[in-house]
């Protein structure tokens, strides 16, 4: 899905969650999906029906009959919808510029060392 086909509704963080489960195993039934997400976030299924309806609806997932329910599957992939997000973040916080995020999280204390190295590991291969 190409970045001018994200969905111009923004995803919830309860949205997110059942992406998840349908990015990491598609297509799933609403019970399946339950099973991936209600006991951790403490849902029943009507809440996962109505959260899967709204994506639809959204236009980040699609549904196929399957006998008397429906699959779903996600319409959206993780990795353009992180790259929109993040650039969101960037843009709205910070002026649409990286550097002052890095700094912020530096500051913050926010970087491991193994977030660090992996940083300078990605810019040296921007800059070949």
């Amino acid at each position: 899905m190409a970045d001018q086909d994200l969905p111009t509704e923004r995803i919830s963080e309860a949205e997110h969650a059942v992406m998840e489960a349908l990015w990491e195993k598609s297509p799933l039934t609403a019970a399946e999906v339950c099973d991936a997400v209600c006991e951790r976030r403490g849902w029943s299924m009507p809440t996962v029906k109505t959260l899967l309806s709204r994506l639809v609806g959204k236009g980040a997932v699609e549904t196929e009959p399957d006998g008397r329910r429906f699959l779903y599957r996600p319409l959206l992939e993780r990795a353009d919808y992180v790259g929109g997000e993040s650039r969101r973040l960037v843009d709205r916080l910070f002026g649409g510029r990286a550097a002052p995020l890095f700094a912020h999280l530096a500051e913050a204390e926010a970087l491991s060392d193994d977030d660090i190295a992996e940083i300078e590991r990605l810019l040296k291969e921007m800059r070949k």
